[in-house]
């Protein structure tokens, strides 16, 4: 199919772009220098390969990995690991694999589920405990910082005793056990995380290059700003509050992302606001698209929606595209964009909010009216309503969806 987009939005074959990727692949000095000064890790330290104790053996198997020091005292991170292998016991299989990470969110832990569900896809897959409580009902002594709102938002520990420190770190060492198993294609590994996990996802995607494709779910930065947690940002001291989000915010990394990225979020996300998101999203400068879902609920989807499975599997395995909307036109009240798609498109929409942002999530209503394709172009019609936020989606026969970016009111949020 010929690309109906601009040379520099021309989707690029995923074995290219992976070649692509290695080939400018930074070393940790090159991408430190790209990250703000106060960046608190050590790059270099975090890609050497960690101890591991190998414990269960099952469909999939437990692990401990050495973590950072927390307050003074060393520390061990657990995690689940699976493969086709280990579904099926026949380690003939596991050769050549592509590899993920997989980050819980709050009220998560190493979900073996998860990791089990990208082994049945032919992944290697790796799910770790970050929430300080190790393996389920069997409480962890050497773990780092617990996983609660209060902990996460504490201000007057060292910046190398806080929970975010800790779980980027563990996020990136588990990525590098993960590169060093002989079964791993470490040239072809992928990312996800939901909720604070896609918090992580955000901040790793800056500071890890080796990952060939990130995907957030929920999270964003600009918490500060408006999401959840304003309450906690409210109780700071003001220089607190700053230091805070120079260390922590995703707003401060995901803009060094190099690898693509699918940003995944819904309408009535209690957590992560349609503004924050929109503007986390408007700082990356690397290939990403969209799937933003009125109606998609916040929790451990591990399987929805199927847009996430979709662009993995384009980028480390040169499967099919997801659909890719360009910059939407107005005239008038009409709109249109064009729409780029490797696969049979079967659904085009226009939804929109006229609720207040910021304001309460539970309440905001969202209108969908129906939208047309034709010769490549998105067409819709603006309600005569104001709105605070409208977007295009598309559909694919896949059932993956895709969003335009959302185009939201001049004094209903901030520009990035």
């Amino acid at each position: 199919m010929t690309s109906l987009f601009p040379k520099q939005l021309l989707l690029v074959p995923a074995l290219a772009l992976i070649a692509l990727s290695a080939s400018a692949q930074e070393s940790p000095d090159q991408k430190r220098a790209s990250l703000p000064p106060t960046t608190p890790w050590n790059l270099e330290e975090l890609r050497k390969v960690p101890h591991v104790d190998w414990k269960e053996s099952g469909t999939s198997r437990t692990l401990f990995y050495a973590g950072e020091p927390f307050e003074g005292k060393p520390t061990r991170v657990y995690a689940c690991y699976a493969t086709p292998g280990t579904l099926s016991g026949d380690s003939s299989k596991d050769k050549n694999l592509p590899g993920i990470v997989l980050v819980h969110g709050g009220g998560g832990k190493a979900f073996p589920r998860w990791a089990e569900l990208w082994a049945s896809r032919g992944y290697a897959a790796i799910a770790m405990d970050l929430s300080g409580s190790g393996k389920p009902h069997q409480p962890q002594t050497d773990a780092g910082p617990r996983q609660k709102d209060e902990v996460i938002f504490r201000t007057d520990a060292p910046a190398t005793d806080q929970w975010s420190y800790h779980a980027v770190a563990s996020v990136i060492r588990a990525h590098s056990l993960l590169r060093s198993f002989p079964e791993v294609d470490s040239e072809r590994t992928a990312i996800t995380g939901i909720s604070w996990g896609g918090y992580l996802t955000c901040i790793v995607a800056g500071l890890d290059d080796r990952f060939k494709a990130a995907v957030p779910v929920y999270g964003c930065g600009f918490l500060s700003e408006n999401s959840h947690w304003l309450s906690y940002f409210e109780k700071m001291p003001e220089e607190s509050r700053d230091n805070w989000v120079r260390l922590w915010d995703p707003s401060q990394y995901v803009g060094s992302a190099t690898m693509p990225m699918l940003f995944v979020n819904g309408g009535k996300d209690f957590a992560y606001p349609p503004d924050s998101h929109a503007r986390t999203y408007a700082l990356v400068k690397t290939l990403k698209n969209l799937c933003f879902l009125p109606d998609l609920n916040h929790g451990h989807l591990f399987d929805n929606p199927p847009a996430i499975e979709h662009f993995i599997r384009h980028h480390l395995e040169g499967g099919a595209p997801l659909a890719r909307i360009a910059e939407p036109e107005v005239k008038e009240n009409q709109v249109s964009a064009q729409v780029d798609s490797h696969t049979k498109l079967i659904k085009a929409e226009l939804h929109y909010t006229t609720n207040h942002i910021p304001g309460p999530a539970k309440s905001r209503v969202w209108t969908t009216l129906p939208a047309q394709i034709t010769d490549h172009t998105i067409h819709a019609t603006l309600p005569a309503e104001q709105p605070s936020i409208w977007f295009l989606n598309v559909t694919d026969d896949r059932k993956a969806t895709t969003s335009s970016r959302l185009i939201i009111a001049a004094e209903a949020a901030k520009s990035p």
